[in-house]
């Protein structure tokens, strides 16, 4: 009993540790820039949590949301803390290809099955086999093609076009769209049963307008990753304030761009509102005294008007 005991000790100690190992793995694989989500608002940090709870199932996840919030980054997140994050994902942007094409290119295709297919070519659905497909902007997808992709998520199996060989698909579908797909499907533009397929757990991204407390971590976040130049710019507090009063029609990706923009624009290490579209000051004046760039209301009036 004793040498037993000795066994099941290291027997358990060796899983504790394989399990700690893992959820370290899990935890950098998280941290790594293209899978985090940036903020600390209550919207952002409810999403953050769903994807904890989601990621190591094989449900189907939807995200909703407008243009530019960071809809892709959210799938990058789930398949980084899968159990298939060691397989590949595979992102096909529906709006972004004819229906014909976007078939060919989801399903791969036989050799001979239309003019200039001199050999078979494997889809994305074989590309992405263990591992995720995400697919974005998916009520731009023709009803024909939805309903294939219906199949895909029932019975995991497709075939390539022109080919009669069934064919079976392992993968994890995860879809984005900026639509309202009941409203598609009262239209007859979306398919109904796909629809309630994908919707098996739905994460919605807000606009940046609704979460601005996050856009000093964001500024932070690009400053740092998207680097322009040798040295790292701060911003200055009266264009950080403009960066947070402003709208942001275009969500995470218009401010990713300004900042790109500032910081080819700055004359020194410090972002300053000289450096900023004007636009963020027509669609939000800012009274401010003088700031440590040395800019003031009389100075940005005259620049402006």
């Amino acid at each position: 009993m004793p040498e037993l005991e000795v066994h099941i000790q290291k027997a358990y100690e060796k899983v504790r540790l394989a399990r700690r190992e893992q959820r370290l793995v899990q935890l950098v694989h998280r941290q790594e820039p293209q899978h985090r989500l940036v903020g600390s608002s209550s919207s952002i940090r409810k999403i953050a949590a769903l994807i904890e709870i989601v990621a190591p199932t094989d449900a189907t996840v939807l995200v909703r949301g407008p243009g530019g919030t960071g809809k892709e980054v959210v799938a990058r997140a789930i398949h980084a803390a899968s159990p298939r994050r060691d397989n590949p994902m595979v992102t096909i942007k529906c709006a972004a290809l004819q229906e014909s094409l976007l078939e060919t290119e989801l399903f791969g295709h036989e050799k001979g099955a239309f003019t200039g297919a001199v050999s078979a070519k494997p889809g994305l659905v074989e590309v992405a086999e263990g591992g995720t497909l995400f697919v974005d902007e998916i009520g731009e997808k023709a009803v024909g093609l939805q309903a294939k992709l219906l199949r895909v998520l029932e019975d995991e199996h497709f075939r390539r076009v022109g080919g009669t060989t069934e064919q079976r698909a392992d993968v994890r579908v995860v879809a984005a769209t900026n639509r309202s797909l009941e409203d598609e499907i009262k239209s007859n533009r979306f398919h109904e049963e796909l629809y309630y397929r994908l919707n098996v757990i739905t994460l919605r991204l807000p606009p940046l307008r609704e979460r601005r407390s996050d856009v000093p971590e964001l500024v932070e976040y690009f400053l740092t990753t998207r680097q322009v130049g040798p040295a790292r710019r701060r911003v200055a507090p009266a264009a950080l304030e403009a960066l947070t009063r402003y709208d942001w029609p275009g969500n995470v990706r218009e401010l990713a761009n300004v900042l790109e923009r500032a910081q080819i624009l700055a004359e020194d290490a410090t972002i300053t509102v000289d450096d900023l579209p004007d636009a963020l000051f027509l669609a939000a004046p800012i009274n401010r005294v003088a700031d440590d760039s040395g800019h003031n209301l009389h100075d940005a009036q005259r620049r402006l008007f």
